[in-house]
């Protein structure tokens, strides 16, 4: 439909209407507040949308169209035209084309028929897709005026990527995240106008290695595809390499500095931990367009280390019962993923014996002084060390969990860490002390709920910034008990889905907003409706 972009008071069109034309008007669009900052109207032009001519506005806040309608005969306008208004936010459009209508073969040019606007619509059960309208009008100088405005406002959100690095690890799960990436999240990384470098890991510590060398410089992110291992190993190679550029001695980081670029998670996995805490459903096009959006949320980290270096960076981990469920999947890896998991489960809780061992902790301490007192006290306690504060305690414990993040998954809807968040400066500590496989399988089904899972005597919580982990190794009759010791000595952790295995004490420490990932609040999300009946 011929008109001409114009920042006018009144649609552009024909230079002179028909008298039937004269007879038709436009539904006025609703009566709004004092324009704010970003609504004045930079655009005002004529559109089909949806086979209806409409007046269409745009301003760098949102576009909003309304159909234009013949004149009733009383020439008053009614509430029902005027709701007939529809508005796009800017911030939820992601992508504009010129739609041209293309020969088969052809690959350039063709017919204009207008400009299609891609935008993220909200869905049920934190749910993201995308969907398309259709701005059509024949006009070449019109569309190219309109294509350029909406293309300079979506050019100044500053946090949506333009190029990205991309690693996809083709063994992780049902081996699906190579057809996950090039199927469902490629097409909108185009659609997009974001340029992408592929690496697909070819072995463990793939991406580490690439990440070491790779120009990050180059990239406004890095993507990981594949599970909770996956996402580990990049994220620590991301805050390994921050730590290289800096200059720090990587044996031992106490102080270290934050990633440099934003990590995003496409969910390929079987527990996928990490993206239903960030985005509340395992879904990859839901991922996908929180990248896309650019959606960053800054979170916690935790360092693991010995007293003489650094093991690695994560985000949660478990010593005991969860680690040695992993350890026992992990040797049974010719099965397949979800069998070889409920496997080790079973096995491992049929086999079920406690670790005797002490956890020094450092209690989280909320200050309610002002900013200023709350520094000075920071530091006073940073030159004491803090070592009044520290806590211990020793016995037989089935299960210690630390985690920085919730830990939201399907089997746990509301986190394995509820009381925790994503970026709140502390650590949850759980300890299970020593009961009857009865009580601790009924503590494991309270995950499943609503229910408060921690209610039972022999489970114990904290809130920590620091905690130290010391195994006691049995000896003379007990020592066959040392069931979870590897050939070399060696007990394991599981640390976000990965296995670590390590002989000596290991320190914790969580380190405040040390990456940005890609996702939002925890406390944003809907409430998950996910229930499991696999306990």
């Amino acid at each position: 439909m011929p008109g001409a972009a114009a920042p006018l008071p009144r649609p552009a069109g024909r230079a002179r209407a028909a008298p039937q034309e004269r007879r038709r008007r436009v539904a006025p669009l609703a009566a709004a507040p004092p324009a704010r900052a970003g609504d004045e109207p930079l655009l005002r032009g004529i559109f089909e949308i949806g086979k209806r001519s409409c007046d269409v506005v745009l301003s760098a806040r949102r576009l909003r169209w309304s159909p234009i309608l013949p004149e009733s005969p009383t020439g008053d306008s009614s509430v029902a035209l005027q709701a007939q208004e529809e508005i796009i936010e800017m911030k939820d459009v992601f992508s504009v084309k010129l739609k041209r209508r293309r020969f088969a073969g052809q690959q350039k040019g063709g017919t204009l028929l207008g400009i299609t606007i891609f935008k993220c619509l909200h869905k049920e059960e934190n749910k993201l897709t995308d969907c398309a309208i259709h701005l059509n009008n024949l006009s070449e100088d019109h569309c190219q005026s309109w294509f350029r405005h909406l293309k300079e406002i979506l050019n100044g959100f500053q946090n949506r990527p333009k190029s990205l690095k991309v690693f996809v690890n083709p063994s992780s799960h049902k081996r699906e995240a190579t057809n996950i990436y090039y199927e469902k999240v490629a097409p909108l990384f185009k659609l997009a106008d974001i340029k992408t470098d592929v690496t697909v890991t070819e072995y463990e510590g793939h991406a580490l290695s690439v990440l070491k060398e790779c120009e990050l410089q180059a990239f406004d992110g890095v993507v990981c595809v594949g599970g909770d291992g996956s996402v580990s190993e990049v994220a620590h190679g991301l805050l390994l390499r921050a730590q290289i550029d800096a200059g720090k001695d990587t044996e031992y980081v106490s102080k270290p500095v934050r990633a440099p670029v934003p990590l995003g998670v496409i969910p390929a996995g079987t527990t996928n931990i990490l993206a239903h805490t960030l985005y509340g459903i395992k879904h990859a096009v839901t991922a996908a367009l929180h990248i896309v959006m650019g959606h960053i949320q800054a979170v916690d980290v935790c360092t693991f280390s010995t007293p003489r270096k650094l093991l690695r960076f994560g985000f949660s981990a478990m010593f005991g019962f969860g680690a040695r469920t992993l350890a026992l999947a992990e040797r049974h890896r010719w099965m397949p993923s979800s069998q070889r998991k409920d496997f080790a489960f079973i096995k491992t809780l049929a086999d079920l014996r406690p670790e005797e061992c002490e956890l020094s902790f450092l209690p989280l301490q909320i200050l309610q002084e002002d900013t200023h007192e709350k520094d000075r006290r920071k530091k006073e306690r940073t030159k004491k060390g803090s070592k009044d504060q520290w806590q211990k305690i020793q016995g037989h414990f089935l299960n210690v969990s630390i985690m920085a993040i919730p830990c939201l998954c399907s089997m746990a809807p509301r986190g394995l860490a509820p009381n925790t968040r994503l970026n709140n400066g502390s650590m949850a500590l759980i300890v299970v002390q020593n009961t009857s496989r009865t009580e601790f399988i009924k503590h494991l089904k309270r995950y499943t709920t609503a229910k408060n899972q921690f209610n039972f005597p022999f489970v114990e919580t904290y809130t920590v910034q620091e905690v130290k982990v010391q195994p006691r190794l049995k000896s003379g009759p007990d020592a066959k008990e040392n069931v979870c010791l590897s050939a070399e000595g060696n007990y394991p952790w599981n640390i976000d889905g990965d296995l670590m295995k390590e002989a000596s004490e290991v320190h914790v420490r969580v380190h405040p907003q040390l990456i940005d990932l890609y996702g939002v609040n925890t406390d944003d999300l809907e409430s998950s409706q996910v229930t499991c009946n696999c306990i």
